[in-house]
């Protein structure tokens, strides 16, 4: 038997996730929490927290008295997560880069191939999931609690909606510069790879035109 050891807030949140992540809750929809409440069985109180919890992380807009709409996401938005993003992990390479080891390079580059063949396959889904293991493998040796909670919930607002759309040849330039950003960290050029993520890789004027594909208007 497997217990749930998850609080009812935390049960709630990964619902309504689960739901934004599989498009049954579109960005612009508006929650029906009465609805949300008797579906689950349960009461508003942790209903609300958990709600609240998302307006914090930017996914849903609470509106006074109108109820709770899920945020859509405008290039404004994608210009400074980007900028944000661009600075954390530019700060983080800095910080841990005596830590990475060959082992590090040896399961980046192993990602980063998985990246290309589920590409290849159509599979994007799982390149994204595996673009997110990519940046985690040096994300994860940082000691920062605080600076992790404020990028993954910034990703996940870039990526976790269904896209009608896929730009391959973006995807494949992703790849790419993952391999520039390996060559950097094997050289022991510490300066340049932190530059590279964050004025090349997270540069939102360098991948302006294919941002605008993929997070333009359906």
């Amino acid at each position: 038997m497997v217990i749930n050891t998850q609080s009812l807030r935390e049960q709630i949140y990964q619902h309504l996730r689960d739901g934004m992540q599989t498009g049954k809750l579109a960005p612009g929809a508006t929650l029906n929490l009465n609805e949300i409440s008797q579906k689950l069985g349960i009461s508003k109180t942790p209903l609300r927290d958990a709600l609240i919890k998302l307006e914090a992380e930017g996914f849903v807009t609470i509106l006074p008295r109108r109820g709770v709409m899920v945020k859509k996401l405008i290039l404004e938005d994608v210009r400074e997560f980007y900028d944000i993003l661009g600075a954390l992990e530019a700060s983080v390479v800095l910080d841990v880069f005596h830590q990475i080891t060959p082992d590090h390079i040896r399961k980046m580059k192993h990602l980063n191939q998985a990246q290309r063949t589920a590409l290849d396959e159509e599979d994007y889904g799982r390149y994204y999931r595996l673009n997110l293991e990519f940046h985690g493998v040096f994300l994860d040796l940082c000691n920062n609690k605080t600076l992790m909670r404020l990028i993954t919930p910034l990703k996940q607002r870039l990526y976790d909606f269904p896209r009608h759309r896929y730009n391959v040849e973006w995807e494949k330039r992703n790849c790419s510069e993952h391999d520039t950003f390996i060559e950097l960290i094997e050289t022991g050029d510490r300066e340049g790879a932190a530059r590279f993520m964050k004025y090349r890789h997270w540069s939102y004027t360098y991948q302006e035109n294919q941002i605008k594909r993929f997070h333009g208007s359906d």
